[in-house]
């Protein structure tokens, strides 16, 4: 199995500041299409085919995958999102919280494994040394806020 965190401040000086609401709706819009939220053409498809009042389901294209996932909302906390197909099985979650100091930050964190690989095996060891890389999905929290400052400062979030 694999698991993977990264932490990074919503607001680092320098930037646009966000509020918990305005970084949240960008969670929400990233969930529900993400193709504008990852690094440039990470995700060529993103379709909602089903949702309620705690959740949505959608197909995907990531990094070459077809995958489906179960996204589940704690409004204004956190999004998880549920490997219901494709190459991993497991659980990736985003989560809004402050930190000692009262910062507000974006947290990464996932337990996932691959299917159809041998638990702990090289393509998991691959997979868990890519995750907690600096390109792994550290780069993902960093574009969802870069696009979500885009819409804020845009009008359009």
């Amino acid at each position: 199995m694999i698991y993977s965190t990264a932490t990074v401040p919503v607001n680092p000086d320098g930037e646009t500041p966000l509020t918990r609401t305005q970084a949240w709706n960008g969670l929400v819009l990233k969930a529900r299409d993400a193709r504008e939220f990852l690094p440039p053409n990470l995700c060529t498809r993103c379709v909602v085919v089903e949702e309620s009042a705690t959740h949505i389901v959608r197909d995907a294209t990531i990094g070459g995958a077809d995958l489906r996932e179960i996204i589940v909302f704690e409004p204004g906390h956190k999004v998880s999102f549920f490997q219901a197909s494709g190459p991993r099985e497991g659980v990736i979650v985003n989560e809004l919280f402050e930190d000692e100091t009262g910062a507000l930050c974006l947290k990464f964190y996932c337990y996932t494994g691959l299917r159809d690989k041998a638990p702990g095996g090289l393509e998991e060891q691959a997979e868990q040394a890519w995750m907690d890389s600096e390109k792994g999905y550290k780069t993902a929290l960093l574009s969802t806020l870069k696009r979500t400052r885009e819409l804020v400062v845009g009008g359009r979030l």
